[in-house]
């Protein structure tokens, strides 16, 4: 293939993505037309862990390939395959929950950063689908950042506005949201063959103060591994919820790119996260 073929197939599959290139099905001579016309790279990094009795492992995954779809959409961005393990040792008390370490975490994406890097691709957007795995994506960003190569790190802006907004139930702690009405919502609207809305239960334990400031065991908190009420989720809160966030990142994406392309760096490294 010439490099007008390339660069014309290239075209082809974002037009059929939606403005993305799909990392997982392109050539080498697409992703150097990706880097040539200046993508940014898209990484969707989620987790395999329980998300109660209801919904499956790969929940905060498959949120968040979603957005980053949406995302890499908005920028003509270069879509990589999700992470599909994340840091989530808080619910190694369960069946099927697989764990990082917080190193390995950092270890990937600061290497997957590095190979971009060198391809020739201007930066890199990290959208998390975990709360366990923002310590250590942060530091990845700042990792990479320090090397004069920016980072954004995406965790759900504005969710707990949008959860307020959508949902009859209220969250089972301040900013904590796992296998409730609003995830269980999301995987409605996405997989709903996915969900077992039968077996759904509501579970609103006792939170203690020290909760995200030290290891906690979530199944001595909740049995079920439910925070929160999944029962009145509807897949059309789900569409309600997910697409709020993703204007909600899609702004914060085209902020950080603005600062890219003025600047040459993307400025701060990280952004707040919002606990889920």
């Amino acid at each position: 293939m010439d490099a007008k073929a390339a660069t014309q197939g290239a075209a082809t599959a974002r037009a059929a993505s939606g403005g993305r290139s799909e990392a997982a099905s392109a050539t080498w001579a697409e992703a150097g037309s990706a880097c040539r016309r200046g993508a940014p790279a898209v990484l969707p990094f989620g987790a395999l862990e329980q998300h109660g009795p209801h919904l499956p492992l790969s929940t905060d995954t498959i949120m968040a390939a979603w957005l980053s779809e949406k995302v890499a959409d908005a920028v003509d961005g270069w879509l990589l395959p999700a992470v599909p393990l994340g840091d989530t040792s808080a619910n190694d008390g369960f069946p099927g929950t697989v764990t990082l370490s917080f190193d390995t975490v950092r270890a990937i994406a600061t290497d997957v950063g590095r190979s971009l890097k060198r391809t020739g691709f201007p930066c890199l957007i990290i959208v998390n689908g975990d709360w366990g795995n923002r310590a250590a994506l942060g530091q990845a960003a700042r990792d990479l950042a320090a090397g004069g190569w920016p980072v954004l790190v995406v965790d759900y802006p504005g969710l707990a506005e949008v959860a307020s907004a959508v949902c009859e139930t209220p969250a089972a702690g301040a900013g904590f949201y796992h296998a409730d009405e609003v995830e269980t919502s999301a995987v409605l609207a996405l997989h709903p063959e996915l969900v077992h809305m039968e077996l759904a239960v509501a579970g609103y334990p006792e939170m203690p103060a020290t909760l995200g400031s030290t290891p906690t065991d979530l199944s001595r908190l909740s049995p079920s591994g439910v925070f929160g009420d999944p029962r009145p989720a509807t897949a059309t809160k789900g569409h309600a919820i997910l697409d709020a966030l993703a204007d909600r990142a899609v702004e914060l994406v085209r902020s950080f790119l603005a600062g890219v392309a003025a600047t040459g760096t993307g400025g701060p490294a990280t952004t707040p996260v919002t606990p889920k």
